[in-house]
């Protein structure tokens, strides 16, 4: 299982904006193949940092994703509103 977290800087003006598109888009999301579960977070001291966490059953799964249509799509219009450059790691529990 691969474990994403994705680090997205947003606009304060755009925080509303990003949150109605990803409440909006979640179930979509976690219809993809090989994704389990999606959470989106708020960081409680920056409002303008948000984290993304997705549960995959394989790279390829994930990578499925990032080459949709739909990713690209969504990754446009919230690629507009970044505050900063994102960040992403693709992880697996080495210890359970």
């Amino acid at each position: 299982m691969i474990i994403r977290f994705v680090k997205l800087e947003i606009l304060p003006q755009n925080i509303d904006d990003f949150k109605n598109l990803t409440s909006g888009e979640k179930d979509e999301i976690i219809a993809f193949p090989g994704c389990s579960h999606l959470e989106i977070l708020q960081d409680v001291s920056n409002p303008s940092v948000f984290f993304t966490v997705s549960l995959w059953c394989s790279e390829d799964d994930l990578n499925h994703y990032r080459n949709s249509d739909f990713f690209q799509g969504n990754w446009k219009k919230v690629k507009q509103w970044f505050a900063a450059k994102p960040e992403a790691w693709s992880l697996f529990k080495a210890v359970e």
